[in-house]
């Protein structure tokens, strides 16, 4: 993003060969890279520093050295690897016999799952992908309804007893204390749902079942785009 001119050694004139726009200037990726203290031997910026640096004095002699001792060390590690049988294992790389080409260890090749996946992420070489974990937000969305399950089943028990102890008429009485020992009728529920049933509270609010069938509609939906991802990758 940055210009490039052609310098004419012959007679010293200077033509602009490339002046990117604001716009191409705006769109420049941000470069994030591990703190140079904080690098291995093996990892780029530090395995390169002194080419790097005579690229930038603009000393290209200086950098073909220095370029050449580096390749001439490893050629030289490789060999002593090779003469005493030692086997290089690579941290982050695997070689696939099949294709012989190398794969990297941790790679996700599942669909990106809007829903779910936040932001894709670097740790100690490793991308990770940031998740929202639905279902467990489902869970403690479902935790909240049973908890207010609770504090209403416990306010209507004390209605109830309440108004059993009032000096109404005994046959309202006796209507009173029914509706208050007849359950609530249920809606349907599924097996997973069933057992936040077990102490006779009512069902989940039907806000919560709603949202869980269409979880589970979406849930099916994106097995199905995995399995097709994979075998087209295949």
């Amino acid at each position: 993003d940055g210009e490039v001119h052609i310098n004419e050694l012959k007679n010293g004139s200077t033509e602009t060969f490339w002046n990117p726009t604001s716009e191409v200037r705006r769109q420049r990726l941000k470069r994030h890279i591990v703190l140079f203290e904080e690098q291995t031997d093996f990892e780029s910026e530090r395995l390169w520093q002194h080419v790097t640096s005579a690229i930038n004095k603009g000393d290209q002699h200086k950098a073909t050295q220095e370029k050449f001792v580096l390749e001439e060390e490893q050629r030289n590690a490789a060999r002593e690897r090779r003469e005493s049988g030692t086997e290089w294992k690579p941290l982050l790389f695997r070689h696939d016999a099949g294709t012989n080409e190398w794969r990297y260890k941790y790679e996700d090749l599942r669909p990106w799952d809007p829903l779910n996946d936040i932001a894709q992420f670097e740790k100690d070489g490793i991308l990770q992908t940031m998740e929202r974990h639905l279902s467990t937000r489902m869970s403690n969305h479902k935790a909240t309804c049973i908890n207010n399950q609770i504090t209403r089943h416990k306010r209507s028990a004390k209605d109830c007893r309440r108004r059993k102890t009032s000096d109404q008429p005994s046959n309202h009485s006796q209507n009173t204390e029914s509706s208050c020992s007849t359950p609530e009728s249920v809606q349907e529920l599924s097996d997973d749902d069933g057992k936040y049933l077990s102490l006779g509270f009512e069902s989940l609010c039907a806000q919560c079942a709603k949202e869980m069938n269409h979880l589970k509609e979406i849930h099916s939906a994106v097995l199905s785009l995995q399995k097709a991802q994979q075998d087209i990758h295949r």
